[in-house]
């Protein structure tokens, strides 16, 4: 049950964690090679998170990706859950402090993250199967 789950079950763990300093061009050369939609700012303690979200905002504001770190972009405080505390639990925490993303951590350390993605395909009624083809009565983008 979801209720009882720990998050550990569910989590994507190594987690990928970067320092302060790092710019935005390298964060985004990570999210492209290792297929993660974001990074922890650093390890004891955790000081923010960068998302995918955070990198396309900046460009957007013309922010220099060579030249803008992420301490400058990062979210902080971050929201944080414990290996033991249950599925049903992260859902709240994240759904009552509007975050995506939730770093897992053990003393204070990154061990893993969850996402709202990993909840949803978790959760059985929310599990979506990804069709290789569409439908064939589905024709032009049309859809019933």
């Amino acid at each position: 049950m979801a209720d009882e789950t720990p998050v550990s079950e569910i989590m994507s763990s190594p987690v990928k964690t970067v320092g302060n300093d790092a710019t935005v061009e390298e964060v985004a050369r990570v999210f492209a090679e290792e297929g993660v939609g974001s990074l922890i700012i650093g390890e004891d303690p955790i000081t923010g998170i960068i998302t995918e979200y955070d990198v396309v905002k900046s460009i957007g504001q013309g922010k220099d990706p060579a030249d803008t770190t992420v301490g400058q972009l990062m979210s902080e405080p971050v929201v944080t859950i414990r290996p033991d505390d249950t599925v049903e639990n992260a859902g709240d925490r994240m759904g009552n402090n509007g975050v995506k993303k939730l770093p897992v951590t053990e003393d204070g350390k990154p061990v893993g993250i969850v996402t709202t993605t990993d909840l949803a395909h978790y959760l059985p009624h929310h599990r979506l199967e990804m069709a290789g083809q569409t439908e064939e009565d589905v024709s032009d983008g049309e859809f019933e």
